[in-house]
């Protein structure tokens, strides 16, 4: 990127006294001053006049942050229905939460979340001193016991292969930093750690219980300035020893700095399993070694993938054949077999091939049978099914009967092998629970519900709705509501579209606590995520970004035209990537919403790699470092689109602190510019600036708080009156 930077500092507030289309007098804006700072990028000249806000630690940022946050609250503290928000939102994740169950030999893992609890805690069930008896239940990992403000999280965890050992990372503050940990698991005792550098590693433990591979980052002593998030390594850790100075690096020294690995050790410790990705790039090269003759430290790996345009998984399973799980010649995914000592791909046949219209997700095998069978877990339109293989030959021999038109997830057996297999399921108003399938008998039964008792109306009712995007692609969304309603009702638009991420129904207390209320609450299928397969992704990402945004805009006006809502009535809101996906709305389409909240948006494109993981992106929307691509990410840019004199939507950024993903700097210089550009005083632009939180999980009541915030935001600018009773 070749760059001449105009740097005049001029201090121009968008507030009471602008002169240059900002806000009229009676809406005061805190300052903030426009530099005229201009780069010429690629033949572009590209304003950036609140670059200053990208400095946290600046004092002009602090006194404006702190100026920001007076505004927030004057604006948003008083609104109507916030008490009867809190409460019911806060009864709706009473349901609480609860996980399937791992297993080694007979002892259980699983999380679970009570109505009182802030975090989910990791329990174990002890194997039964005799036969007939039920074990102890008992707590391992409670994050709450850890630390008293509820801002520490339990970020990963895996037993070891016997069930003697535990490793889990732990982070602080929402800044996903992750520590790592080994636990005594029979006196719930820790006794290694911490291990740091480790943020959302895998671990991939060797049998015995006395090491395990795993992946974490070089010393920011040993990397160049400011990349201190990459440069991964995969280690070999052994119990008992020092990760500093014993740990073997085993793979990824001379690759790219921005790749992630992922490593598996087969149950029986036979095999040896590599992956490695550039940043988020659907596609991945994968190596297998045979550890009974390759030495841990130093393993010979056969490639089973490189260079390929392709994302594949290998598991080597307990009849000693390799499951290939791939999208490679197949965008809705395939299951192949083959042996692992010859993975190549000429070897690989077909056990489950791709689907037309559903795509394969998942699968599990079970073996304690007469004739073993196999467990396919498929996406349909959104929707999840479960099919039943013959094991042997893949051929359909029939189906799961699941509970509804919802979500499935997480199907996981005995590694020792079984005839049972758990999963969860939830739809829009059907909080998590966790159901048993017994091949033997072909029964499906409740393993675990949700632990608390929530009663949600009757009428609540999802539909599933396809419409037509701007370029003639048939999209679908979800929309929830009450029935028998009539005429235009206040409705959020929700979206996302990217990094191959589905959009599937799930309990959600925001959205029942909206939809109870009154209103509609649609959720988007959008180009760039994995409902229709590795194609829709690839059709909303680098230069075909801006059909998601079409797809967007498209699904507003379907809603608009059905008579589910008005312009004057219709929100939009969205997170992390899909931020950007709001910023884009608001921009591009400032006429078709009412509202929008944005959440630890992307939001300058043409700096965003330069910040938090940023460079891990690039993949999915191209770098500004070469001219061609530079064009797509200029043309969308939400913070360089903004247009002084423009009527824009009400606007809440929610910005957190220790966000070490998504750096708040894009919402801050955002929020400034629309301050300043806006014509429309009514609607209000607002930061809200959270601290001790990050970019993923948090306390339940920090979560009560932001819901409460965002939905009354969002009533009092689409019409919505919060009544006294669901």
């Amino acid at each position: 990127m070749s760059e001449r930077s105009e740097r005049i500092d001029e201090h121009s507030a968008s507030g009471p006294s602008s002169d240059e289309g900002g806000l009229p007098s009676r809406q005061p804006y805190p300052s903030a001053r426009r530099e005229d700072l201009v780069e010429e990028i690629h033949g572009h000249r590209v304003p950036d006049p609140y670059r200053w806000l990208e400095d946290p630690h600046g004092e002009e940022t602090k006194t404006w942050l702190t100026e920001q946050d007076e505004l927030f609250h004057r604006e948003v503290d008083a609104l109507p229905g916030r008490d009867r928000l809190r409460a019911r939102i806060r009864e709706l994740l009473g349901a609480g939460t609860v996980s399937t169950p791992i297993w080694r030999g007979e002892r259980q893992f699983f999380m679970r979340r009570t109505a009182e609890q802030e975090h989910a805690v990791l329990y174990t069930v002890d194997p039964p001193a005799h036969e007939g008896e039920e074990g102890t239940e008992r707590a391992l990992i409670d994050p709450m016991a850890l630390d008293p403000t509820h801002t520490t999280t339990l970020d990963h965890w895996q037993p070891d292969k016997e069930g003697r050992l535990l490793a889990y990372q732990l982070s602080h503050g929402g800044d996903e930093e992750s520590k790592l940990y080994i636990m005594d698991i029979a006196i719930g005792e820790r006794v290694e750690g911490p291990i740091d550098r480790c943020r959302y590693t895998p671990v991939a433990w060797l049998p015995g219980g006395e090491a395990f591979y795993y992946v974490r980052r070089l010393p920011t002593d040993q990397v160049p300035a400011g990349e201190d998030q990459y440069h991964r390594r995969v280690y070999l850790h052994r119990i008992g020893t020092d990760p500093e100075t014993d740990d073997v690096m085993i793979f990824g020294a001379g690759l790219e700095k921005t790749n992630y690995y992922g490593v598996s050790v087969s149950r029986d410790g036979n095999w040896l399993t590599l992956s490695a990705s550039q940043g988020t790039a659907p596609r991945n090269d994968l190596w297998i070694a045979d550890l009974r003759t390759s030495p841990l430290e130093a393993p010979e790996l056969t490639a089973v993938q490189e260079g390929v345009d392709a994302e594949t998984g290998l598991y080597v399973g307990r009849d000693g054949r390799a499951y290939i799980f791939t999208d490679r010649d197949a965008p809705r995914s395939r299951l192949c077999v083959t042996d692992p000592a010859s993975p190549s791909h000429e070897t690989w046949r077909d056990l489950i091939p791709e689907d037309p219209e559903a795509v394969l997700s998942d699968f599990a095998i079970l073996d304690d049978l007469d004739r073993p069978v196999l467990l396919a877990g498929w996406t349909r339109h959104a929707l999840s099914e479960i099919t039943i293989h013959d094991l042997e030959t893949g051929t359909r021999i029939g189906e799961v009967p699941v509970p509804g038109l919802g979500t499935l997830g997480g199907i996981s057996e005995r590694p020792e092998g079984g005839h049972e297999a758990w999963f969860v399921y939830t739809d829009n108003t059907t909080p998590v629970s966790v159901h048993r399938f017994d091949a033997r008998t072909g029964e499906l039964s409740l393993w675990a519900s949700a632990p608390g008792a929530v009663e949600v109306p009757d009428d609540v009712e999802t539909r599933q709705v396809t419409y037509t995007s701007y370029d003639g692609t048939e999209v679908r969304m979800l929309v929830v509501a009450r029935s028998g309603g009539e005429g235009p009702r206040p409705t959020i638009l929700y979206g996302y579209g990217g990094f191959n991420i589905p959009l599937t129904p799930a309990y959600s207390a925001t959205t029942l606590a909206w939809v109870e209320a009154g209103g509609v609450y649609a959720v988007a299928n959008l180009r760039g995520g994995s409902e229709e397969g590795e194609e829709w992704h690839r059709a909303g990402m680098l230069d075909k970004k801006q059909n998601v945004f079409d797809d967007f805009h498209s699904a507003a006006e379907k809603l608009i035209a059905d008579g589910w809502t008005t312009p004057d009535r219709l929100a939009v809101s969205g997170g992390s990537n899909g931020g950007l996906l709001v910023g884009a709305a608001i921009t591009q389409r400032p006429d078709l919403y009412a509202a929008a909240v944005c959440s630890a948006p992307l939001l300058d494109m043409v700096r965003y790699e330069k910040f938090g993981l940023g460079q891990t992106w690039n993949v999915e929307y191209g770098s500004a470092d070469d001219p061609e691509q530079f064009e797509w990410l200029y043309a969308y840019s939400p913070y360089h689109r903004v247009r002084e004199g423009v009527a824009y939507p009400a606007t809440l950024f929610t910005v957190f602190e220790s966000d070490t993903r998504v750096d708040p700097l894009h919402a801050r210089k955002m929020c400034a510019a629309l301050q300043h550009a806006t014509s429309d005083a009514a609607r209000p632009i607002l930061l809200r600036n959270e601290a001790d939180v990050g970019h993923g999980s948090r306390a339940i009541s920090r979560s009560v708080d932001l819901s409460v915030d965002t939905l009354s935001f969002t009533a009092a600018h689409t019409g919505l009156v919060i009544g006294s009773a669901p």
